[in-house]
């Protein structure tokens, strides 16, 4: 009964909402693609997982930005500034740069105002910017498969809680379908007992309160258990809602699946896990960044412009172009400039660093390899031992209830054993729940499988 113990789903409230009580539910049935996407939506795994490719989908936005005018500066300056008295009565307003005794007019007093604005925008940079962005381009391409591949981790679990419901409702039929045949066994041995039939062996007796109370601890756990599948599976979907969710089917059958050759799922998994191809992704982001570093060898080309103005109404503008009056004036330039980094050294070492991050990431795709193929094959095999077991335990169970039948008419007739029929019946409760607890173990054992490969488990369909 180990199986049915599910304190492993309980992990999943960490990554979910609060649980709020209800009043008037409502029993709603849901498909396991619909409980899977519910479970997603109200994840708060999924959303903190999410933020990181928000983050590296701004970086992109960012890189991209650089292409236009990627520096652009604006400032001003804003004060009380006295006017300027001349005695010369010979020099304009104009001219008052010649008059070497000019002096504040400290009687007069105007608002100074500023503003300067620089700009520089990238003619060609031989590749820096388009690398830039092609750089984080493929950081954001890697970031959305590593999502992908933790809320795959998240599916797979759910896709457990699910069946896991399934399991205890099974678990429960079966034991309230045992209980009438243990009734009907205690019935038999008490009438014995009254009639102090010889046959019956009062170590028969014992044995049998022995498996009833074993019974009624099943009984405890598998109650249990049901409570617990149904409070996780509240807060999966939403308890706020007015409704309880269940199972489409109430009864837990095999997925429909056919193993396929191991070739195939290795296949698959070397062009869909998502693990390598965000490797891939890294890598591409690595190559594109040396490629923009080395660019720093070479002069970029920039166009420049500046402008600003200065407006004092208590202070003349000065008409010759050789003098400026920092108070009063405006001015525009702009031309073409040439950018070099002369340190060449840390150019190199900004090369190399580029160079070993690139074999870093290759070195890490190896090493997911590595690590994909050793759990394919060990999920494969437990795939293919699974389905076997329960193809065995099937055909177990249809023997046992051929022994039961066949005991239940023997000791009907009068010349059966009271222990052969408690051994029967005993048997055959231990296969019925064998079986259950092996076909949710393939179920697992199949969603491991299409995880291994990178299949997505949504596509596992359900009866």
């Amino acid at each position: 009964m180990k199986s049915l113990k599910i304190s492993a789903f309980l992990l999943l409230i960490l990554l979910l909402g609060s649980v709020s009580s209800t009043s008037g539910q409502d029993t709603l049935s849901i498909s396991l693609q619909e409980f899977i996407e519910k479970g997603l939506e109200r994840s708060g795994q999924v959303e903190y997982l999410s933020n990181a490719v928000d983050l590296a989908e701004n970086s992109l936005r960012q890189a991209r930005d650089q292409r236009i005018l990627p520096r652009i500066n604006l400032s001003t300056q804003h004060g009380l500034i006295p006017g300027v008295l001349s005695q010369r009565e010979d020099l304009t307003e104009n001219e008052y740069y010649l008059d070497p005794n000019l002096s504040n007019n400290w009687e007069d007093w105007a608002i100074f105002t500023r503003a300067e604005v620089s700009a520089a925008q990238p003619i060609y940079t031989w590749g820096a910017i388009n690398n830039a962005i092609n750089a984080t381009e493929s950081a954001a391409n890697a970031a959305q498969f590593r999502f992908e591949a933790e809320k795959s981790e998240i599916e797979l679990r759910l896709f457990d809680l699910y069946y896991s419901y399934q399991l205890a409702l099974e678990m429960e039929r079966i034991l309230n379908e045992a209980d009438d045949q243990l009734r009907q066994v205690e019935r038999q041995l008490n009438d014995m007992q009254e009639e102090g039939d010889p046959d019956l062996d009062q170590s028969d007796v014992f044995k049998f309160d022995i498996f009833k109370a074993e019974f009624e601890v099943q009984r405890e756990e598998v109650r249990q258990s049901l409570d617990n599948v149904r409070r996780v599976w509240a807060y999966v979907l939403d308890p706020s809602q007015n409704n309880v969710y269940e199972p489409v089917s109430l009864f837990l059958e095999a997925v429909p699946f056919e193993l396929e050759s191991y070739d195939y799922y290795e296949s698959v998994a070397m062009s869909e896990r998502p693990e390598l191809r965000g490797a891939e992704a890294g890598i591409s982001a690595a190559e594109s960044q040396i490629d923009a570093v080395k660019s720093q060898y070479y002069p970029s080309l920039f166009l420049g412009l500046s402008a600003s103005y200065a407006n004092t109404p208590n202070r003349p503008r000065q008409s010759n172009p050789f003098i400026v009056n920092s108070t009063n004036y405006a001015s525009l330039a702009f031309g073409l400039s040439f950018r070099q980094n002369l340190n060449f050294l840390t150019t190199q070492t900004k090369v190399d660093r580029a160079q070993i991050q690139r074999k870093r990431v290759e070195n890490l795709k190896g090493a997911l390899t590595d690590g994909i193929v050793l759990e394919l094959n060990e999920t494969y095999r437990k795939a293919a031992v699974a389905e076997k077991r329960v193809i065995q335990l099937e055909e177990v169970l249809s023997i046992s209830k051929n022994w039961v039948r066949q005991e239940q008419l023997d000791y009907d007739f009068g010349f059966g054993d009271v222990k052969d029929l408690l051994d029967s019946v005993q048997k055959e409760l231990e296969t019925r729940v064998e079986l259950k607890q092996n076909t949710f173990e393939l179920n697992k054992r199949i969603a491991e499988l299409y995880k291994a490969a990178g299949i997505p488990v949504q596509q596992i369909s359900i009866n």
